[in-house]
């Protein structure tokens, strides 16, 4: 483990609250809301934030989602809840927001913010075959069309300034062993020049910013979509990768009936694939950055034991050498095979939550 998690890291009274927040106190804030709670309080499986399942008193249930404290402004987390508005009214499926008693989605109860959501069951899809590929192409595509036309003031910019600020903190931390400080950070900052060349020409708009296949669920047979939580001003391509994130031919070949769904609804410049590789290098840095600041909450430590330590850099280190060499790697197969036998349903409509 590196000196810099083994440091006693102070933490504000609202971070303190946030990681000692009971289910009474999650409860007592709901009901300060108006709401009237039974005593079921169930922790979901969140990271970032403080997840439950309540019921309320006529026996509905819900999900009362606790934010960490430091991370985003109200107005950052009412835009998010706009985009799921906007969403929902076009029958893109996402688990509402709820209009609070005392009006609007969002409270504070002593230094903590909270909202409630509507509670959706389902199951991950189990594979992504070209069919259900072209589903999540067409899904994304109907999400970036609310998205283009959404107001959006305080999230934050998916761009090279955010990796190479990210860069300096952990440099300010002295987060890097420092026999890996020189490798990581110029292979870091190559990455970034190149996301900010080819960012140059790139529409960019709301997007959902972490839309991995962790954050889908089928429910009935339709797609539906989690966590806007990482919403935030990017190109298109930061919704698709994480989606389909191989090298391989087969991924290779999924991209084509992604486009093949998403161009039923929007453009999507083939070009703009470059950007795979480079948005990949942000994750990884970004991620890196986010165990470290992390690291005070007894469950990071305790999920990622081996953070910090020296192979661990050494395999991120590793990481980014491999995105850098694989910057002009092909992102779509030379020949594009017919698939349609295999299915072409795109649609996922609200009608059938």
């Amino acid at each position: 483990m590196s000196d810099v998690l083994k440091r006693d890291r102070r933490v504000d009274p609202a971070t303190t609250a946030f990681l000692g927040l009971t289910p009474q106190q999650t409860l007592d804030a709901v009901e300060a809301t108006g709401l009237r709670c039974t005593n079921v309080c169930v922790q979901l499986n969140s990271f970032e934030n403080r997840v439950y399942q309540i019921e309320l008193h006529d026996g509905s249930p819900l999900v009362v989602k606790l934010y960490r404290p430091g991370r985003w402004s109200a107005a950052q987390i009412r835009e998010e809840h706009q985009f799921l508005n906007a969403l929902a009214q076009v029958d893109v499926c996402v688990c509402d927001v709820i209009e609070l008693p005392k009006g609007g989605t969002l409270s504070q109860s002593g230094p903590l913010m909270l909202a409630l959501f509507a509670r959706q069951g389902g199951r991950a899809p189990e594979e992504v075959t070209m069919a259900m590929s072209a589903r999540l192409g067409a899904m994304v595509a109907r999400i970036h069309q609310v998205g283009v036309e959404l107001p959006v003031e305080h999230r934050v910019a998916l761009n090279a300034d955010r990796l190479d600020d990210t860069l300096d903190w952990l440099l300010d931390q002295g987060a890097l062993p420092a026999d890996l400080v020189d490798r990581y950070v110029e292979t870091a900052r190559e990455i970034a020049a190149v996301l900010d060349e080819r960012l140059t020409q790139v529409p960019r708009h709301a997007i959902h910013g972490d839309l991995h296949l962790g954050n889908l669920i089928l429910r009935r047979d339709i797609l539906h979509v989690l966590d806007f939580d990482d919403m935030m001003i990017g190109p298109a391509c930061q919704d698709l990768w994480l989606l389909l994130p191989g090298r391989d031919e087969h991924t290779l070949r999924l991209r084509t009936a992604f486009l093949h769904g998403y161009r039923q609804f929007r453009d999507f410049d083939t070009r703009w694939l470059n950007l795979i590789e480079p948005l990949r290098g942000y994750r990884y840095v970004t991620y890196a950055a986010w165990l470290s600041r992390r690291w005070h909450d007894p469950m990071f430590p305790h999920t990622w034991p081996n953070f910090g330590t020296q192979k661990w850099w050494q395999k991120a280190t590793q990481d980014l050498e491999d995105v850098l060499a694989h910057l002009d790697a092909p992102v779509v197969p030379d020949q594009i095979d017919d698939w349609a036998e295999e299915g072409s349903d795109l649609w996922d409509w609200g009608e059938s939550r």
